[in-house]
């Protein structure tokens, strides 16, 4: 097994393709068939199913196509390392985030980063803490700002908890359950129809979790969409929502009423996948984000709802 031989199949698993693949790798489709083949030989076992012009995987191509994808990542990620160390390109490094903590924490991070280092390329990927994760363990991050799942983080990760964050009630109207103190109880929720975060993002399993501990099964007013469209759904007077306090911090049309005591808090943890050698870049962004971190903490400095952790 070669490793120009990986690459391949996983250009023919990703556009199910042969001749679409092998303008992809840059090589003639008879050598990629080629070169398909000998892999196939080597494993023993067919990788892909070719049936009326139709490509898909076998079970051995499923099996192989996430460790493929993994191990070029660690190649790439390999070679860059050393060429920062001798300095024949600039670095790289990929961050993740949750789309609020892309609003809020993200950017003076990076601003820092970007003032030290302004020859290192940065990537930036939003998303739920679910898509994240699997991009981590795919090789496709090098760092992620996620919320850690209430059973914990996945044992293939290294997430390191730094902040704790609180969700307050986005609503367009004043909600009558919230008089006189201000605050709602999660129980107050169960008459009242929730804009529902799409599958993959944690304040969807966040906000089901609070709403079945407090003994009822949510109504939905829309359900599926990103941060963006459920505080627009919101604004809209379509229902109410769950979210974090620093995403409508610049949204005057919202109103925000903060949750009674235990409320619903989430933790926010960095995370890199645990085999992987992280990059002098990928070490530099983490050692940077801590230290703004405990600058904030110290100047009061954190976004609202958002405290430090140790």
């Amino acid at each position: 097994m070669q490793l120009h031989q990986l690459k391949y199949f996983v250009a023919v698993a990703e556009v199910r393709h042969f001749t679409q693949a092998a303008d992809l790798v840059a090589i003639t489709q008879p050598s990629l068939s080629k070169q398909i083949h000998a892999l196939e030989a080597d494993l023993g076992a067919p990788l892909f199913e070719r049936v009326r012009g139709n490509i898909t995987l076998t079970a051995a191509g499923e099996v192989l196509l996430p460790l493929a994808r993994r191990i070029l990542a660690d190649v790439d990620t390999a070679t860059r390392e050393v060429q920062e160390l001798v300095g024949l390109r600039r670095g790289r490094v990929r961050l993740g985030a949750t789309p609020s903590l892309a609003t809020a924490l993200a950017p003076p991070v990076l601003r820092r980063f970007r003032d030290a280092h302004p020859t290192v390329d940065l990537q930036v990927e939003e998303g739920g803490s679910q898509d994240l994760v699997r991009h981590l363990l795919r090789g496709d991050l090098d760092l992620a700002l996620i919320i850690m799942p209430a059973q914990g983080a996945d044992p293939a990760l290294r997430a390191e908890p730094i902040l704790r964050e609180s969700l307050v009630v986005a609503s367009v109207d004043e909600l009558p359950a919230a008089r006189p103190t201000g605050r709602l109880r999660v129980t107050d929720l169960r008459d009242q129809p929730l804009v529902m975060f799409r599958e993959g993002y944690d304040l969807r399993d966040v906000t089901l979790q609070a709403c079945r501990e407090a003994g009822f099964e949510p109504s939905f007013a829309v359900d599926g969409g990103e941060m963006d469209a459920v505080l627009s759904f919101v604004e809209a007077g379509l229902g109410v929502a769950l979210v974090p306090g620093i995403v409508v911090v610049r949204r005057p049309g919202i109103r925000v009423t903060p949750l009674a005591p235990p409320g619903v808090q989430r933790t926010i943890a960095v995370a890199r996948r645990r085999e992987a050698v992280p990059t002098h870049a990928g070490r530099e962004l983490r050692r940077i984000l801590l230290d703004y971190v405990r600058a904030a903490t110290e100047t009061d400095a954190l976004p609202p709802g958002v405290e430090p952790l140790g």
